[in-house]
């Protein structure tokens, strides 16, 4: 049985930081795409991040670039994502999700097939 599990959200000040994690276990951890999203309330869920199965590439939305940083630690079977510099705006459940592929293709939700159960993250001003 797979489980993706995330962890370290939290309540922060605009401009703090918050790694999240997130652990998966019951699959070929380095077999897998792995990428972050979000859901804030009231809007659509979109893509975060994208990392390959060796960890060698990653993609941003445009949001996080430059603040967000995904990598992984593939012996461990754990993903991670740093997030400096928060805004207000970051406030939403972040979701980790797997994907059986060995690069990212974008965001596409139905690319990933594997889904924790969120980890909310709340930024105040």
């Amino acid at each position: 049985q797979v489980q993706v599990v995330e962890s370290g959200g939290g309540l922060v000040q605009a401009g703090g930081a918050l790694r999240l994690s997130c652990t998966v276990s019951g699959l070929i951890f380095d077999d897998y795409a792995m990428g972050w999203f979000r859901q804030a309330p009231g809007k659509e869920r979109e893509g975060v991040s994208c990392i390959s199965s060796s960890g060698v590439t990653t993609y941003y939305a445009s949001f996080g670039k430059g603040r967000f940083t995904m990598y992984r630690d593939n012996a461990k079977k754990k993903l991670h994502l740093q997030m400096n510099s928060l805004k207000p705006e970051d406030t939403a459940m972040y979701y980790c999700a797997a994907a059986p592929s060995d690069y990212c293709s974008g965001f596409a939700e139905r690319d990933f097939k594997f889904w924790g159960q969120g980890t909310q993250v709340t930024v105040s001003s």
